[in-house]
């Protein structure tokens, strides 16, 4: 089992995101001894947001001549780089902490370089297809309110939401959520939660047919 594990919070030692994610991370490789761990840390290591350039060069229009050089060609291997890593996984642990409502901009960054038609998706007769299929994604998500099941979730809600709807579109449709909610009010039971619903993580593998 190969098993990607993305931090995207800019908190360091003080995320939570982070802490749970360790634990899935953790989890995974007891039920699962032989596996490997690729740790992506968009901090540590961070993804430039995309540029024109680049868009030029990811996605070129008919007949034009894209742009050259030494910088843009490392950006676009980066691209390659991440998308590879993305494919090569069964499991995908990713730290998704809320951000004003929404989801930390580096992970954004992250999520734009691998969105690639002709890699992770296709444009076909029938609508888009996600081609970044058979992997069981974990979204380890952290908030400060609380949201799930309220009245207001939908209105609200542009991280699960967002996340979900990206994750589906590129092929990964079976996907976990850890939620450590009402950080802010109620740290202690919101972590509490979060570790429940860790320690019952089972993650098939390999997967059925």
């Amino acid at each position: 089992m190969k098993i990607l594990h993305i931090d995207a919070s800019p908190q360091g030692g003080a995320s939570i995101s982070r802490q749970l994610t360790a634990s899935v991370v953790e989890k995974l490789s007891r039920d699962h001894p032989s596996a490997t761990v690729a740790h992506r840390d968009l901090v540590a290591s961070p993804i430039s947001h995309l540029s024109g350039e680049l868009l030029q060069v990811l996605r070129p229009a008919p007949g034009s001549t894209p742009p050259s050089g030494p910088t843009i060609r490392a950006e676009a291997d980066q691209t390659d780089t991440l998308i590879n890593e993305l494919l090569s996984a069964d499991v995908v642990v990713i730290g998704a902490p809320m951000f004003n409502f929404s989801i930390p901009s580096q992970l954004k960054a992250w999520i734009d370089r691998v969105a690639q038609a002709g890699r992770t998706f296709s444009y076909t007769a029938e609508g888009p297809k996600g081609l970044a299929v058979g992997k069981k994604v974990i979204v380890v998500s952290t908030r400060g309110g609380v949201y799930a099941g309220t009245a207001y979730e939908a209105a609200m809600d542009h991280q699960e939401a967002y996340l979900r709807t990206v994750l589906n579109f590129l092929g990964m449709t079976d996907v976990a959520y850890v939620r450590a909610e009402g950080i802010a009010m109620k740290k202690d039971e919101a972590l509490a939660t979060a570790n429940q619903q860790i320690a019952a993580l089972r993650v098939e593998y390999p997967r059925a047919a």
